[in-house]
């Protein structure tokens, strides 16, 4: 039965977005059975192991439809014809293409059995865009928010896609497709827009039960409801704290390229963790009064960041911690040295530093509030955000925070379905392929 046929709901498509072709049959082996209608095989995995992704999806699942996104940007005609020997039964072109190389796709899926999707990722005017594809004869159109696009954007763009999901609905009377951050949350909202293709890559793919989480998103589709989830989503600068809670500097380390790490700098104590915008201070080694007075300056919620040349004397302790924790600073981090570690482990108080020693120094006032500092060679600006954990602290430039914590957040997801698939039995190596992966010599 062709896709294009009234059907009572939208359809679920899973995104296989995988550079390893065993995990993604094992999660499109889960999302089968969790209710998925359709399977696709992801550009990554296409380019990865190539059309044997198709070819394996087709072999394993016989009874659902498979899509190829191979993203066609030229040479329609041979894409799609070997994209349909392989299996496909969807094709998905880049409506950015030449109107030559859309019908080129068009004519070879009609002779070879295959429904094009003209992907609208990168068009310039979508709405025109649609009217003009639709009219050269695709099977359906894709509203699609970058994966990119989806991390730096307020809300990952939610409300701009839906916007312009329900323009082109509206516009066109072939059915249309819609990818990007959904998850059981919003799924209903898409298809309220008028989606008649919901496709959903991260919040089944990287959930630890693939099977659990394709049959949530079914049931939202089916039954317009929303349910809530912590992971799978993409917030705005409004949720920053909330996402760096929850993940670890190891998650923002990878996600960020292994920059913005404060070497050398460690926590007074096990277990803490420290979430917050920076408040800059510059002091001299062992000169306390503006690491102190910066307690009643800084906002509740900041973190008080302080450069005292990265060598002792003291320049915090106990009392000035109990301050903090009065003023709701949400913890220290400082570049020299600090006392009284065991009483500031007893309070709790999140306190990063380079050197602990008994003596503290003097104050005299040197130095300056707001200004960027250096920590461990990182500049940190006021207002950059700051992750610390048992493994040191991170840094964000706040004019990246809401992009930053995002990717973090793609890390933090990813990591627990490789966990899962860990305790499963299998191993890291296997799993990531390493061999396969490494540089060439």
């Amino acid at each position: 039965m062709s896709m294009s046929e009234t059907k009572e709901h939208a359809l679920l498509q899973v995104a296989l977005d995988f550079v390893e072709l065993d995990r993604a049959l094992q999660v499109a082996e889960e999302a089968a059975a969790g209710g998925a209608d359709i399977l696709e095989a992801g550009t990554p995995l296409i380019k990865s192991v190539g059309l044997e992704a198709v070819r394996a999806l087709r072999a394993r699942f016989p009874g659902l439809r498979i899509a190829a996104d191979m993203k066609v940007m030229d040479a329609g005609r041979i894409e799609v014809e070997s994209a349909a020997k392989a299996g496909a039964h969807l094709v998905h072109v880049l409506a950015a293409a030449p109107d030559a190389t859309i019908s080129e796709a068009v004519e070879a899926g009609r002779e070879y059995g295959a429904e094009i999707v003209a992907d609208l990722l990168g068009a310039s005017d979508p709405k025109e865009r649609a009217l003009q594809v639709a009219e050269l004869g695709v099977d359906y159109l894709g509203v699609h928010v970058a994966i990119d696009q989806q991390m730096q954007e307020e809300g990952g763009g939610e409300a701009q896609a839906l916007d312009l999901l329900r323009q082109i609905a509206q516009a066109v009377q072939i059915p249309v497709c819609v990818a990007g951050g959904i998850n059981s949350a919003n799924a209903a909202r898409v298809v309220e827009a008028g989606a008649a293709v919901v496709i959903v890559g991260g919040a089944i793919s990287k959930a630890t039960d693939a099977r659990q989480a394709a049959s949530q998103i079914k049931r939202a589709i089916i039954e317009g409801a929303s349910i809530p989830t912590t992971l799978f989503r993409r917030v705005g600068s409004d949720e920053i704290r909330e996402i760096l809670k929850l993940i670890s500097t190891a998650n923002l380390s990878d996600a960020m390229h292994r920059r913005g790490v404060l070497g050398g700098i460690r926590p007074v104590g096990e277990g803490m963790k420290l979430v917050g915008p920076a408040f800059t201070v510059r002091t001299a080694p062992g000169d306390y009064a503006k690491p102190v007075e910066a307690i009643d300056h800084a906002r509740p919620g900041d973190v008080i960041v302080v450069d005292a040349g990265g060598v002792p004397p003291a320049v915090w302790g106990e009392m000035a911690s109990r301050s903090a924790l009065n003023r709701k600073i949400a913890g220290l981090v400082v570049d020299g040295a600090l006392r009284d570690s065991a009483d500031i482990r007893a309070l709790g108080f999140p306190a990063f530093t380079r050197h602990i020693c008994p003596n503290a120094g003097e104050p005299r006032g040197l130095g300056e509030m707001g200004a960027p500092v250096t920590i461990a060679g990182e500049i940190v600006e006021p207002g950059d955000w700051l992750l610390g954990d048992d493994d040191g602290v991170v840094r964000i430039p706040r004019d990246r925070a809401v992009e930053w914590a995002n990717r973090g957040m793609e890390w933090y997801e990813k990591e627990n379905r490789i966990r899962e698939e860990i305790l499963r039995g299998d191993t890291y190596g296997r799993l990531a392929e390493l061999e396969k992966w490494e540089k060439p010599r």
